[in-house]
């Protein structure tokens, strides 16, 4: 009997719970499914199989064709529940809610039902017009930041400097009760103009011996001590690497903090690279082989029979862990570090070789709180960036705030240790969100290029690129001309670059 037919006969579905996909798809309804359509043999969207891949090993390893129950299937039930989370799921569940109903979007088939709840996170909502945009919709409450936010959209919305926007701007796009309770207009444009221009600053550690009311950063103590926490070994010169070179030239006591090894993103041949070139110089300087050959024999084994998402034996992850040690350190030296100014963590949440990591431990919070016992820093920079596709970011960051939290309790230290986060790799913060951009020159944004240089086993292709096909220092220096090409926009002086940070109060 199909299974149609099945359902039928128990008296149909009482609730049917559902994900999306970010290609729309229900179940696994793809794009050019039809609304009546049953049970079924489909093939996969080439996005649904890359957002799979990591489960599977490698987007190799993900079949090319499901089974699923159709769309005409799933809207006959008596209440139908879709949930998301995160922000990766936000475009596709605004054109779900509010785009036209449309086969492109099987999901916006639920639009025609009565009896269909979405439970969202606040990133999957976050495109949502009542959420994104809600004075298009509605009567708002304009407090400081969803002034900024709205005046920052009309102006890139009319490709207009911020100075330029008029009464009339604000009338036709949704802002006219702002215009009518906070205005005249051109007072609104100055006060949030000033606003983002007190973001910029030169002086990530703060500027010595000058005026601070309206800089993002404290003049003092003009020399501080700055820890940059980076999940994996290359996230701090991507993501900052300019402003990392500019603490450092500006002679602050600046540490940096690998808090995993990433070693699960080098790749297999690379171990055999740097086994084979090992063997050659003990060889070359008269040193025994014997051992080895051994191990380099047993891991060329265990590679010619690895299976997908298989733990890596330990000599192998090892060697992928030393790879990204020594690039790790070579960047860090670029930018101007001692030695003993560069810390390698290796939580241990990361360091089972698992594709899903381990619940963070207290011995994770420990090794924080001992570093930042031993510095005792006025600033931490972190990533901020949670749409890193491994997870370990957002990880990592909760590490970084307990660790804080235990510390505030006996360290008074902590009270004045201000925590800005980056992003870059994945991608960028709002300009409305942005409490300090710092302006990179043409020739910064070349020494940054050169430290993710150091970074080798990330170039070219890296393990798990996510979306973005781009090499790492593409991604960034893209998103850093973006950010200083959206500051222009708004009327502010034109740079070459600029990376961005917010402030996490804590």
């Amino acid at each position: 009997m199909p299974t149609r037919k099945k359902i039928e006969a128990f008296g149909g579905l009482d609730l049917q719970i559902l994900g999306i996909g970010r290609t729309g798809h229900i179940g696994f309804n793809e794009p050019g499914s039809a609304p009546n359509s049953g049970t079924r043999l489909v093939t996969l969207d080439d996005l649904t199989r890359n957002d799979a891949s990591r489960d599977f090993g490698g987007k190799q390893n993900v079949p090319t064709k499901a089974v699923t129950m159709g769309i005409g299937t799933i809207f006959k039930a008596r209440e139908i529940i879709l949930m998301a989370w995160s922000a990766k799921k936000a475009p596709i569940i605004k054109k779900a809610v509010e785009g036209d109903i449309s086969g492109d979007v099987p999901a916006t088939y639920l639009q025609l039902s009565d009896h269909v709840e979405f439970v969202l996170d606040e990133a999957a909502a976050s495109e949502l017009t009542r959420f994104d945009t809600p004075w298009l919709v509605k009567d708002c409450s304009w407090n400081s930041n969803l002034k900024k936010k709205a005046v920052i959209w009309l102006a890139t919305t009319v490709n207009k400097p911020i100075l330029k926007l008029t009464e009339e701007d604000y009338n036709n796009h949704g802002m006219a009760q702002l215009a009518v309770e906070q205005g005249p207009v051109y007072n609104i444009n100055i006060d949030i103009f000033n606003q983002v221009q007190h973001t910029i600053t030169g002086w990530p550690g703060g500027k010595p011996d000058a005026d601070d009311i309206q800089r993002p950063e404290r003049a003092t103590p003009a020399k501080k001590r700055s820890v940059i926490f980076s999940p994996h070994p290359d996230d701090d010169v991507i993501s900052m690497g300019g402003t990392f070179i500019r603490l450092v030239d500006q002679g602050h006591d600046v540490h940096v903090a690998y808090q995993t090894s990433g070693n699960t993103a080098v790749w297999d041949d690379d171990v055999i690279r740097y086994m084979e070139f090992a063997t050659d110089f003990n060889k070359s300087i008269g040193a025994d082989t014997g051992k080895l050959k051994t191990i380099y024999q047993d891991m060329r084994t265990f590679i010619g029979q690895k299976q997908p998402n298989q733990v890596d034996t330990p000599e192998i992850a090892n060697v992928k862990g030393f790879i990204r040690k020594s690039e790790a350190i070579s960047g860090a030296r670029y930018a101007g570090l001692q030695d003993d100014h560069i810390h390698f963590m290796a939580l241990p949440f990361y360091e089972l070789g698992k594709t899903q990591k381990d619940a963070v431990s207290e011995k994770d919070i420990l090794l924080t709180t001992n570093l930042l016992q031993q510095i005792k820093p006025h600033q931490i920079f972190a990533a901020g960036d949670f749409a890193d596709p491994h997870g370990t970011h957002v990880v990592c960051f909760h590490i970084i705030l307990a660790a804080l939290q235990q510390l505030k309790q006996t360290e008074t230290w902590v009270k004045d240790c201000w925590l800005w986060l980056y992003r870059g790799a994945w991608h960028e913060f709002a300009t409305y969100e942005i409490e300090m951009a710092v302006p990179l020159s043409p020739q910064e944004v070349i020494r940054k290029r050169n430290a993710i240089f150091k970074h080798q086993s990330q170039k070219d292709r890296a393990v798990f690129p996510g979306d973005d096909a781009r090499e790492f220092w593409v991604r960034a220096e893209d998103r850093n001309r973006e950010t200083a090409r959206c500051y222009d926009q708004l009327g502010l002086a034109e740079y070459e670059a600029m990376e961005a940070f917010v402030r996490w109060k804590f």
